[in-house]
């Protein structure tokens, strides 16, 4: 898949596709992308991507002009236009079920917007889709990019070592939506505290179940709207309606 990503900061990308784990997705090509400022395509001496809105008020708009020549550009490299995404506060919220939309895709456009916004006109013409990472405002949409070229990259083969890490994340489906357990490394004591008896026991059923439990304890005190989504998907067990009941009894 290849992801093009127009920003007026491509240098903040830099150490974000050469470090970490999700690096084998981009130099590997699996998640292949690009970078394009419209700074190269803007008219004028100063190169100009923005001026102050019509009806007055604070901050610059990024203009229509430059975004445009700069699909123009990307549309004669791949040969046709794909679909173009912008990170706005209006965007559908970015969850798993979203991600994992994407990184089935042939990938995308995204547009990493700056200053007061993006002039509607251009929106109107040319963008598909819009995606929000939250209730907040940044400055810039080079943040909510890498947030969804990170997660995407994930979820691509042989990019985690182990090809069956990610189905054990939090939201996945393979967890019923759910958030994950916790989780114990060496040593088996530390400032006092051990590690639950179950994980050492090696007995994988028991442990299953602790896991489980935790997970369905961790998500009804800290999203119990997946509580709810899973209930009403019949992904929840008698087991785990059990729990739950005896959950809500200590806590009533």
């Amino acid at each position: 898949m290849r992801f093009d990503v127009v920003t007026l900061f491509p240098e903040l990308f830099a150490p974000f596709l050469t470090t970490g784990i999700t690096r084998r997705a981009y130099s590997s090509g699996a998640v292949d992308v690009h970078l394009f400022n419209p700074r190269d395509v803007a008219s004028g001496n100063y190169r100009r991507v923005d001026d102050r809105p019509f009806g007055g008020g604070p901050g610059m708009v990024m203009m229509a002009e430059p975004l445009d020549k700069t699909l123009d550009v990307i549309a004669a490299e791949r040969g046709h236009r794909a679909k173009v995404v912008l990170f706005s506060p209006i965007g559908q919220p970015l969850n798993h079920t979203v991600v994992q939309e994407w990184a089935n895709s042939d990938g995308a456009i995204l547009i990493c917007g700056r200053y007061e916004g993006v002039d509607q006109r251009f929106i109107d013409a040319h963008v598909d889709a819009q995606i929000s990472i939250g209730d907040f405002v940044l400055s810039g949409g080079e943040l909510p990019a890498m947030v969804l070229l990170d997660a995407v990259a994930r979820l691509q083969p042989d990019v985690l070592s182990d090809a069956d890490s990610h189905h054990f994340d939090s939201f996945n489906p393979a967890l019923d939506g759910l958030l994950d357990c916790p989780h114990y490394t060496r040593p088996e004591e530390w400032a006092g505290q051990g590690v639950p008896e179950v994980l050492l026991s090696g007995h994988h059923i028991n442990i299953s179940r602790w896991r489980r439990d935790e997970q369905l304890r961790l998500t009804v005190r800290y999203r119990p709207d997946l509580i709810a989504a899973a209930r009403a998907a019949g992904l929840l067990t008698v087991k785990d309606e059990a729990l739950l009941a005896s959950i809500a009894i200590m806590t009533g």
